[in-house]
């Protein structure tokens, strides 16, 4: 593993080489397998996804299209389901609790750019954080979940929501940024 590929998997400011592009490459010629695959064809699908991810739970659904970027940092929970349009930007962990729901158009967002360092923005610097999503959490249609974000077990966040904090477990959190906005029973 080289140096920059080390930097990224620490959760250090990195910055982008051959060997990190071969690997978002290899991911996208899984990625094309996948989503080009025929409709009725889950096995193949089933294939291809197990490749990329880190893991893939049992009886996990994604629908096409899905892109991601390297695949390898997901890991994607039993019954869990991603709708089509999900992108998960995994340059840090991407970690899926079981029966999670994604809706159509997610955004699952690990990377970060320098805002107040302007030359090191220019030269490419960047470092990714990990998202955690928990146990039967559901993630309404086109929700972008920020870089270190952990939202909680039977969570639910409103559609078109932005999540830039922590969303804690039984509440639903909706808006731009998402707020908690009431709390939902906890489970027996």
């Amino acid at each position: 593993m080289g140096e920059q590929a080390e930097r990224l998997a620490r959760g250090e400011w990195y910055l982008d080489d051959d060997e990190l592009r071969e690997r978002r490459r290899a991911c996208g010629r899984l990625l094309d397998t996948f989503n080009r695959a025929a409709s009725d064809d889950d096995e193949g699908r089933r294939r291809a996804l197990g490749a990329a991810f880190g893991e893939l739970g049992e009886g996990a659904v994604v629908v096409p299209s899905f892109r991601c970027t390297y695949g390898s940092h997901i890991r994607l929970g039993a019954r869990a389901f991603v709708n089509a349009g999900a992108f998960l930007m995994d340059d840090a962990a991407i970690i899926i609790g079981a029966d999670v729901r994604i809706g159509p158009g997610a955004q699952l967002m690990t990377a970060q750019h320098p805002v107040d360092d302007h030359a090191r923005r220019r030269a490419g610097w960047e470092r990714a954080l990990p998202i955690t999503i928990g146990e039967n959490a559901w993630l309404g249609a086109s929700v972008t979940v920020a870089p270190g974000v952990t939202i909680g077990r039977n969570a639910v966040v409103g559609a078109g929501s932005l999540v830039l904090h922590d969303v804690p477990d039984h509440v639903v959190a909706v808006g731009s940024p998402a707020r908690v906005v009431r709390h939902t029973p906890v489970e027996g």
